[in-house]
């Protein structure tokens, strides 16, 4: 039986949407990623809410979320994820997968998520050159901050803001409130 050869970013651009729909391309494998809770969906959309009207209003860049990213020769796409100006040219709108990584990525934990692969995987986003990344868990209602100033974790009355989004802040109590 013949290898099967690692799959580039670019097969997976091609896939059909019916076989890349819920996956991430992961060392040349296709991995499916969970689907999402209503608390997640929730979390995430309140994320999104908050963030794009400000983002806009104050001319910073683009929010959006589950939109896949070259993160090295993997394809990965952040729950949310923000970039400036400069990466908004960068944008290819009928590409599956936008060839370079965003400056902030969110990463909210699913049912079947370990903290581990997503301690791993804003490691990745790190080295591959997004500035922040942020993992939130709805059922601690924690935070963990990875970034070149600080890795941090906190807690329902720590803020939630970014130097890359600045003047940006929520408690996140108040975030998981909205759930």
């Amino acid at each position: 039986m013949p290898a099967v050869s690692p799959l580039t970013i670019e097969d997976f651009e091609r896939l059909p949407d019916a076989l890349a729909i819920n996956h991430e391309l992961e060392d040349g494998k296709l991995v499916r990623v969970s689907g999402n809770t209503l608390i997640h969906n929730r979390l995430r959309d309140a994320f999104i809410a908050l963030l794009r009207d400000y983002v806009r209003k104050n001319g910073l860049g683009e929010i959006v979320s589950e939109q896949e990213f070259a993160f090295g020769a993997n394809a990965h796409g952040p729950d949310v994820s923000f970039f400036g100006p400069d990466k908004q040219k960068l944008c290819e709108e009928r590409r599956r997968v936008q060839r370079f990584v965003p400056d902030l990525a969110i990463e909210i934990v699913s049912e079947n998520d370990t903290f581990k692969k997503l301690v791993r995987k804003a490691d990745m986003y790190r080295k591959c050159g997004t500035k922040e990344a942020w993992i939130i868990d709805p059922d601690s209602r924690t935070a963990c901050l990875y970034s070149d100033a600080s890795n941090s974790i906190l807690r329902e009355n720590g803020i939630f803001q970014s130097s890359l989004i600045p003047g940006f802040s929520i408690r996140l109590g108040d975030l998981f409130d909205q759930l």
